[in-house]
């Protein structure tokens, strides 16, 4: 990555009648694995590396990219960006919001460098987890690993005076395991994601999490039985409770969603200036608080300072059961006036930065798992899932549970199959009446934008309970 470069480019822009120009070099080293049922299907091993630039011109943006690394080329995107802009003719004209120009450097420390580690000790460390899988008494039909490494360095500067200079280590893990009883088959998969370095591998337990998958499979299998559907107490386990937190609450609070932006490509929110549910509504119960924070350190969403150049901060979502505060850019920010509240980012120089979640998740309580479980007469405890839906309205929500358990009297009783909740974001976040006070991760991928952007995030939480939800 050459910073000259990426400094010309900016210099350049700032030449042509733009109200704001930005500019931003990317180069990320791609490490990639993959094995199936313990046996290396494919590695590969790369560099991508660019620039892009950004306009604000004529009230329109203009967005282009290049991986040639040249004055030439970095003034043929600025041109072309340029064009973009001015070519947009729009009426609404777009706007940033301002804010102060900022120089300075982060980076996320490794206590075992990632490009230390060989490929041989990481299809080793796989091929291990693989046999510690198979040899475990429970029939595994099939496995499937990957392991990914991403070292990230970005150079970011723009018309304000801005000057950050960032280098981002990512792990990730992600596994599929196919269990056959009975002439049956169920699976699950399990994703680990951590900012830093190979130390993180060991903590996450990864064998011994793939086992308790494995075993819980077979159990739902050969001892599962179908819950009568109902009206009933309801105990979410963290992963449950995250995905939830993610898809009911993280995605509807997107402000380029709410103002339409996103909404012919990953769709929009049930929440619209005019509608019923608007900053100050009650959504959810006063144990409901959703926070987003991407200053989590060594979290998989982990970001000192977004692609927009903002310095990240937690977000609260939902706050005691009401609508607080969405997730802004500086587009969406200078549009409902407000704040950038530092939720820009992008995945590669050839994408524009759009507004992301980092890690969402529910705050604790101060309860135990156990006396969430033992206030409960009938119900279920949903540990896990194993599928979810919800629409492109982030409204309506239907999840599936993996891991789960019957609750009669306040004592876990035998495994329930595949129960089911089809519920509405409202009616879901009003039902929580208690929160446990041990908070629990877990990585995931989420999609977004068009083209398709994969963005690290961390989902979570505590357990919930939920009075009086239907479930089948």
């Amino acid at each position: 990555m050459d910073e000259d470069i990426v400094d010309f480019a900016l210099k350049y822009a700032e030449e042509k009648k733009v109200e704001y120009a930005e500019a931003r070099g990317q180069s990320q080293i791609q490490d990639r694995l993959m094995l199936r049922n313990g046996i290396l299907e494919a590695y590969t091993s790369a560099v991508d590396s660019g620039l892009c630039v950004r306009v604000l011109a004529n009230g329109g943006i203009g967005f282009a990219s290049t991986n040639k690394w040249t004055k030439e080329e970095a003034k043929e995107i600025v041109d072309l960006a340029f064009r973009y802009a001015k070519a947009s003719g729009r009426k609404d004209k777009i706007k940033f919001e301002k804010e102060k120009g900022i120089e300075t450097k982060w980076v996320v420390d490794q206590k075992k460098k990632i490009e230390n580690i060989s490929p041989e000790e990481r299809i080793s460390a796989f091929e291990e987890i693989n046999k510690t899988l198979t040899t475990c008494g429970v029939k595994i039909a099939a496995t499937m690993g990957s392991c990914n490494i991403d070292l990230i360095s970005k150079y970011f500067v723009n018309s304000e005076g801005s000057k950050i200079t960032s280098f981002v280590p990512k792990l990730g893990a992600f596994f599929y395991i196919t269990v056959a009883e009975e002439g049956k088959t169920e699976q699950a998969y399990e994703q680990f994601g951590y900012s830093g370095g190979w130390e993180a591998f060991s903590q996450w337990g990864v064998a011994e999490k793939l086992v308790h998958n494995a075993k819980i499979l077979k159990d739902v299998i050969t001892k599962g039985k179908a819950v009568k559907a109902g009206n009933m107490d309801l105990v979410c386990g963290p992963e449950v409770t995250g995905i939830a937190a993610h898809e009911s609450c993280g995605h509807p609070m997107e402000a380029d969603r709410i103002v339409g932006r996103e909404m012919s490509q990953a769709g929009r929110s049930f929440i619209y200036k005019g509608g019923p549910y608007w900053i100050g509504t009650k959504i959810g119960s006063k144990h409901a608080t959703i926070v987003d924070d991407p200053t989590i350190e060594h979290s998989y969403g982990y970001y000192a300072y977004d692609d927009e150049g903002v310095k990240a901060r937690r977000r609260f979502l939902y706050k005691e059961g009401i609508i607080n505060e969405f997730l802004h850019n500086r587009e969406s920010a200078a549009k409902l006036g407000t704040k950038s509240n530092a939720s820009s980012r992008t995945v590669n120089y050839d994408r524009e930065a759009i507004v992301r979640m980092a890690n969402t998740f529910v705050l604790p309580g101060d309860m135990t798992e156990e006396e969430l479980i033992e206030d409960v007469k009938y119900g279920v405890f949903m540990k896990s899932f194993t599928e979810w839906n919800i629409d492109d309205k982030r409204f309506n929500q239907r999840y599936v549970g993996r891991e789960a358990y019957l609750i009669e009297n306040g004592e876990l009783k035998h495994p329930v199959a595949r129960p089911i909740i089809e519920t509405t974001t409202p009616k879901f976040w009003t039902a929580v009446d208690a929160v446990s006070k041990k908070v629990e991760f877990d990585a995931a991928t989420c999609g977004k934008g068009d083209p398709g952007q994969g963005i690290p995030v961390f989902t979570g939480g505590p357990c919930i309970r939920l009075r009086e939800v239907y479930v089948k």
